[in-house]
């Protein structure tokens, strides 16, 4: 059985692409690759490796929230960055999120549409 979870302040009327937002397979909930993007008018916001981890961090946190965990219940991380370079600058405010013991996580350097410098999905245990 699953169960499609959606950020919060997605506008109804935007469709995103063929996926979910979220999806609640048994306990775990698995988050689409999120990014800078504001979801009340579905365009992305371009800035620094910082902004965009923070927009990315913030709606990733908001769809976690409406499966009812929270960021503590990340397990696994997975970042696309547009720049390798980017990586001390995109861990300091990645790290913010979480608490104590951190997700296990990969971290790559990829080709990013739109112009976003990262993208971030994870698995989360409910």
């Amino acid at each position: 059985m699953k169960q499609a979870i959606h950020h919060p302040k997605r506008a109804a009327h935007f469709v995103t692409g063929a996926y979910s937002d979220g999806i609640v397979a048994g306990d775990f909930l698995f988050v689409s690759g999120q990014a800078a993007v504001d979801f009340s008018s579905s365009r992305f916001i371009l800035g620094t490796i910082e902004e965009e981890t923070a927009r990315t961090m913030e709606n990733i946190q908001a769809i976690v929230s409406a499966a009812g965990a929270n960021m503590d219940d990340v397990v696994k991380c997975t970042v696309h960055l547009s720049d390798i370079a980017d990586f001390d600058r995109f861990n300091e405010v990645y790290s913010t999120y979480f608490s104590d013991i951190k997700p296990a996580r990969t971290t790559v350097q990829s080709v990013l549409d739109e112009g976003i410098k990262v993208e971030i999905d994870c698995i989360v245990k409910l």
